[in-house]
C-alpha cells in the first residue's frame, strides 16, 4: 500500500506546513524549510502530531516553531497525505499549509538537527518522501505572495424562532461562546490583524475574544448584514473585495445567509472551485487572493479540537 493512499481511514492526526521565506541575498528568490530528523536521518517538512485539545491549523503553528524556531503565517491550504505507520497498525493524517515565516532562530534539538532554507528546485532533490514532492508541488501551483481574508460564520446563538426580541441583539449560547474562544488561536494562525463583523451581536460576539486579544477595536459593516447585503447585493460585494484588499489579514464575520451567495459569485467571477462543506456557524473560509483575484478558498469546518482534550 502506498504512502499517500487517499482510501485509508486515519487514527492518527498531524499538521505541518511548506514554511517558506524570500532571502535578499539571492535576489528575493524563495527559499523553503527543510528539517532533518537525526531519528528516522530522512529530510522532510516541519510537522507533527496534533495534541489533545488541539485543532489542526494551531497544532500546524506549534509544529513548525517546534522544528524550526521561526513563527508562522499560515496562508492556503496545500493538500492532505494519509499513510501507514511503519511498524505500528495505525495509520497517519497530515494537513499541510503554505506558511510564510515570520521571527525566529534555528536552535538544533533532539527531534531536529539541522534546518535548511533551499530552493524548492533543491528541495524536490533533496526530499527524502515523494509525498512530500507532491506537497512541494502542490505549493509551487500558486504564487507566494498573497492576501488572506478570514470570513467567518458567526457561532450558533440559538433558534431565530424562539428568540423574542430583536432578532439583531439575539446572542451567542454557550456552545457559540466556546466555538468563540476557540476562534482566536484558529484566526491568529493566519495572522489575522483587524477584526470586522455585520452589525448583529452574535457576529460580533463570535470575534470579540480575537479583537480582545489583538486589542483591536471590531468596525461595523452593516452592508454585510443579511439585511444589507440583500438589500443591494453588488454594493455588498465591492465591500467585502475592499476589505479583502488591505495588506494585512483582516477577520471578518457574517450570517449564514451572506456568505454562500458572495462566495458563490466571487469564486464563478475568478473561476475557483468552492471545495464541499456545509457552511455551520462557527466555520471559516480562509480566501487567498492574488492581486484583486480570488485564486483559492479552503474551507475550515469548525474551530473546535481535530483531537478532544483529555480527561
Amino acid at each position: 500500500m502506498s504512502r499517500g493512499d487517499k482510501s485509508l481511514r486515519a487514527n492518527i492526526f498531524a499538521a505541518g506546513a511548506v514554511l517558506w521565506r524570500r532571502c535578499p541575498g539571492d535576489g528575493g528568490d524563495i527559499r523553503v524549510a527543510l528539517v532533518h530528523r537525526p531519528k528516522y536521518d530522512d529530510w522532510s517538512f516541519p510537522k507533527g502530531k496534533i495534541d489533545p485539545g488541539e485543532n489542526a491549523v494551531v497544532a500546524a503553528v506549534r509544529e513548525v516553531a517546534e522544528e524550526t524556531g521561526f513563527d508562522a503565517r499560515l496562508g492556503r491550504y496545500l493538500t492532505k497525505v494519509t499513510y501507514p505507520v511503519p511498524g505500528h497498525q495505525k495509520t497517519k493524517k497530515v494537513d499541510y499549509w503554505a506558511a510564510e515565516a515570520r521571527d525566529g532562530k534555528f536552535e538544533a534539538n533532539s527531534e531536529v538537527d539541522e534546518l535548511r532554507w533551499v530552493s524548492p528546485e533543491h528541495a524536490a532533490r533533496e526530499l527524502s518522501y515523494p509525498m512530500d514532492r507532491k506537497v512541494l508541488n502542490k505549493f509551487l501551483k500558486q504564487p507566494a505572495d498573497t492576501r488572506t481574508l478570514l470570513l467567518v460564520r458567526h457561532g450558533r446563538a440559538g433558534q431565530r424562532s424562539r428568540y423574542k426580541g430583536d432578532d439583531a441583539l439575539r446572542p451567542l449560547d454557550k456552545l457559540g461562546q466556546t466555538q468563540a474562544a476557540a476562534l482566536v488561536g484558529q484566526l491568529r494562525a493566519f495572522g489575522a490583524e483587524t477584526v470586522h463583523a455585520a452589525n448583529r451581536r452574535r457576529c460580533v460576539q463570535t470575534v470579540q475574544p480575537l479583537a480582545d486579544a489583538l486589542g483591536e477595536q471590531i468596525t461595523l459593516e452593516p452592508l454585510l448584514s443579511e439585511e444589507g447585503y440583500w438589500e443591494d447585493p453588488p454594493t455588498a460585494r465591492r465591500r467585502a473585495r475592499e476589505i479583502a484588499s488591505a495588506d494585512h489579514v483582516t477577520a471578518l464575520c457574517s450570517q449564514g445567509k451572506v456568505i454562500p451567495d458572495l462566495l458563490s459569485w466571487w469564486a464563478e467571477k475568478d473561476g475557483v472551485t468552492l471545495p464541499p462543506n456545509r457552511n455551520r456557524k462557527g466555520s471559516v473560509w480562509v480566501l487567498t487572493l492574488y492581486g484583486d483575484k480570488l485564486i483559492a478558498a479552503d474551507h475550515l469546518a469548525s474551530p473546535l479540537p481535530t483531537v478532544p482534550a483529555e480527561d
